[in-house]
C-alpha cells in the first residue's frame, strides 16, 4: 500500500519442510505462530516455537524455520520495511 512503513503476511510450512536459510538486510522480522510447531534457526541458535510463540529476527541475521509438527506451521510475519529484501544463503532450493 502506498505510504506503508511495514510489510505483513502469513506463511505456511508443511510438515518436515523448511524455508531456505536467508536474511533481511533492510528490516527486522516478527514471527507469530498461529498453529503447528517449528524449530527456528536464529543465527547459531535453534529455538523451538509453538502456537502463541513470537520471535524477533534482527536485521541481517540468518534464519530459517523447520516444521516439526504433523500439521503445517502457520505463522503471521511482519517486517519493519515496506520494501522487504531477502538474501538467500543457500543454492535457491528449499529443503
Amino acid at each position: 500500500m502506498p505510504g506503508s512503513e511495514q510489510t505483513f503476511g502469513v506463511v505456511t510450512i508443511y510438515p518436515g519442510k523448511r524455508n531456505a536459510l536467508h536474511s533481511h538486510p533492510n528490516c527486522e522480522e516478527l514471527l507469530f505462530v498461529m498453529s503447528g510447531e517449528c524449530d527456528h534457526l536464529l543465527g547459531d541458535e535453534v529455538i523451538p516455537l509453538s502456537p502463541g510463540s513470537v520471535i524477533r529476527i534482527p536485521r541481517g541475521v540468518r534464519h530459517w524455520a523447520h516444521c516439526t509438527s504433523e500439521e503445517p506451521l502457520r505463522a503471521v510475519i511482519s517486517f519493519s520495511s515496506p520494501d522487504r529484501r531477502t538474501d538467500n544463503h543457500e543454492d535457491g532450493s528449499v529443503a
